[in-house]
């Protein structure tokens, strides 16, 4: 203590000498070096943001205890718990070498926090995948069975409900476009299963995208320590208000390195806000338009300082982006006013607006600068939003699959312009499971039938026969594939 005193003093003293030689010296506003320094000793900050820099050994001294004990409560830990099946129960030949297989038990602990005080708690969705069973302590020891109102794995986000007689602690929710880097922050939650544990930091970027950790590409990045438990819980701003949801760390030792992100608090109030509205997947408004990024080669030609914007590649006909007089080849370059400099971040910002509301684009098109008025809908069923569950012993059953729509492929994170027959869930214990087949795969063709319904699908499955030849659509990559059945 005494050593780091010290420094602060010999550090002040060093400034101090060097003044007076530049007692004259003027900054651009003519304000001297020597009134600079005076502005610093009397606490002097910039008036254009309202912030300045900590100073005096009574600031240093001053604590995140008050803010912490605000807050604290309403972070709680979440247990989610999911009987695994063996493969092979319930099989005579295997049990008879094997003996019974019974289920074993997995479980996962991760953090949430309480928005709302009726019980509405947030946590992401990696922490509750594919759990039976998800229950919620508190910070004074009481736990609770939870119902999942919503969950979305394209944000890694999920949405519990939880009920008790009173009310429960919350943090309230605050603007996460506010954030500037440099902004203090805190991060509650329950590292490695420790307890409650808080750390601090500040907001090292902003709008991260392209990071692998889900769908969703626009995150708050910060050196406040989080490590695995830590997912779901709550970073907090200086005014006590919840700032983002702590979903991932980037880490080669499995432990915090500083680089850590989470999920915008503005996005995090437009999924409470669908849960509240009794949905049980997130909505995102339909623009129907498909966006890829400028890079430096496009920017050059198309005239732009930087390789920044969402250019349009396609545009569905009758769309709200087509009547609004969007075209293919356009950048939207902002969005309300606010710059745009991806489609991840577009998606973002569309995402966070009220479905029913209406945003202006800002467009470059040809050089010239284009406003447009776009309303923000739901994306349409289609003509048939009939499911088929594919029975039988063929490779497609336990699946359950369904005729593409707008609203089906944004729901299975597929390109709102795909078609096809799309596969929707898939039975855990079914032949499907075994082969690999993942909801938002597209079948193609089976056995050289093309397949261009569900019921197509379901009497091409019915065959009897042996070996399968079929062509199946992932990531936009066709896979063909033989398997004997």
């Amino acid at each position: 203590m005494l050593r780091s005193t010290r420094f602060v003093a010999v550090a002040v003293a060093s400034v101090l000498i060097a003044v007076p030689s530049q007692l004259h010296a003027q900054d651009e506003q003519g304000k001297g070096l020597g009134d600079v320094v005076g502005d610093l000793l009397r606490g002097g900050h910039d008036q254009s943001t309202d912030r300045r820099i900590p100073f005096g050994r009574t600031e240093m001294q001053l604590s995140f205890a008050p803010l912490v004990r605000a807050t604290a409560p309403a972070v709680v830990n979440v247990y989610a718990t999911q009987q695994v099946r063996s493969p092979f129960m319930g099989d005579p030949f295997f049990e008879q070498f094997f003996g019974r297989q019974m289920p074993r038990q997995q479980s996962s602990l991760g953090s949430g926090v309480l928005v709302d005080p009726s019980g509405i708690v947030v946590t992401n969705f990696h922490v509750i995948r594919d759990a039976d069973d998800v229950k919620v302590a508190l910070s004074d020891g009481r736990e609770f069975a939870s119902t999942t109102l919503l969950k979305d794995e394209s944000l890694d986000l999920a949405v519990l409900k939880i009920d008790a007689p009173e009310a429960f602690p919350v943090v309230a929710i605050g603007d996460s476009d506010a954030l500037e880097v440099g902004d203090l922050v805190l991060a509650i939650g329950n590292p490695f299963g420790v307890g409650q544990t808080t750390t601090s930091g500040i907001v090292s970027g902003l709008a991260r995208s392209h990071l692998g950790i889900s769908d969703f590409g626009f995150f708050i990045q910060t050196d406040a320590a989080i490590n695995p438990g830590n997912s779901g819980g709550a970073l907090v701003n200086m005014s006590g208000q919840l700032v983002g949801i702590n979903t991932a760390i980037f880490s080669q030792t499995g432990g915090s390195v500083g680089i850590g992100f989470a999920i915008p608090s503005n996005m995090v109030r437009a999924v409470v806000e669908a849960a509240r509205s009794g949905s049980d997947f997130f909505d995102r408004p339909y623009l129907g338009a498909s966006f890829e990024g400028v890079d430096a080669q496009m920017a050059e030609a198309l005239g732009l300082t930087a390789p920044s914007g969402a250019i349009v590649t396609a545009i569905a006909p009758e769309g709200p982006a087509q009547k609004a007089g969007i075209k293919p080849g356009d950048v939207v370059t902002a969005m309300n006013g606010t710059a745009i400099q991806n489609p991840d971040a577009l998606g973002y910002r569309l995402a966070t607006q009220a479905m029913g509301s209406t945003v202006e684009l800002t467009l470059l098109r040809r050089g010239d600068q284009v406003v447009v008025t776009v309303p923000l809908e739901r994306a349409p069923e289609g003509t048939s939003a009939a499911q088929v569950t594919i029975g039988g012993r063929s490779p497609f059953a336990g699946t359950v699959v369904a005729q593409l729509s707008p609203a089906l492929a944004q729901r299975l994170r597929l390109p709102t312009e795909a078609k096809g027959v799309a596969i929707v869930r898939i039975d855990g214990n079914s032949p499907a499971a075994g082969v690999g087949f993942r909801p938002g795969d597209i079948v193609r063709q089976v056995n050289g039938v093309d397949i261009d319904t569900p019921q197509a699908l379901s009497d091409a499955a019915a065959a009897q026969t042996r070996w399968w030849r079929f062509s199946v659509e992932r990531d936009g990559r066709v896979m063909h594939l033989v398997r004997a059945f």
